[in-house]
């Protein structure tokens, strides 16, 4: 099978850079009434199911309704006659996507710790919440690959080196990088703890909690 993975204080500014610009479009402010999609892109064992979960375990405890799309469990359930080509990637991607938009413009934050390694897809996904006025936030979890191989949380790396798997995205299959997110996160300069302190900052700035 293929794989498809890829301040208060001083130290804190320096580790995650937010990039919203001040004009973006911002069409709901009010989340609870009206949800919001956050998509944490990034190489696999980057830590974006890390973050996702306790990000929105923070919410919950504040009253907010939440979702967190996990990329293996909606490939099992909702994709699993797809595989790994571009193409099957997109689609994947796009059916993610509208889960989340539904669920969003239902009044549910949603979080989605979904690679999504191409960006015209993302953008595509921007663009479809957009349209519908339903709030989204692009959130990069910029691990670097060597960080990403040394974690394998999932042994990916490992069984991609063994030859077991082909197209392990990062290594033998593309990720684009994204150009301007709305949060980068450097997961490697801080500890999870203080990734997830910086979401849940920037989504105060957003208007999302």
């Amino acid at each position: 099978m293929t794989a498809n993975v890829g301040s208060a204080s001083r130290s804190a500014e320096r580790a995650s850079v937010r990039l919203t610009e001040p004009d973006r479009e911002h069409h709901v402010t009010n989340v609870r009434e009206f949800g919001a999609t956050l998509w944490l892109t990034g190489l696999p064992s980057s830590g974006k199911t890390t973050i996702a979960r306790a990000v929105a375990e923070r919410l919950r405890a504040d009253g907010h309704r939440v979702e967190v799309l996990d990329g293996d469990e909606f490939r099992a359930k909702l994709s699993n006659g797809l595989g790994f080509s571009r193409e099957d990637r997109d689609i994947n991607v796009y059916r993610v996507g509208w889960v989340a938009q539904l669920l969003a413009r239902n009044g549910v934050t949603v979080l989605v710790p979904v690679i999504a390694p191409y960006a015209d897809a993302r953008a595509a996904i921007r663009e479809q919440h957009l349209a519908a006025g339903t709030t989204y936030r692009e959130v990069h979890v910029a691990t670097p690959l060597e960080v990403c191989v040394a974690r394998d949380v999932k042994g990916l790396y490992a069984k991609q080196r063994a030859g077991q798997i082909t197209g392990l995205t990062g290594v033998d299959d593309p990720y684009e990088v994204p150009a301007h997110p709305d949060l980068r996160l450097m997961t490697h300069e801080e500890t999870i703890e203080s990734s997830v302190d910086n979401l849940f900052a920037a989504m105060a700035d957003w208007g999302l909690r």
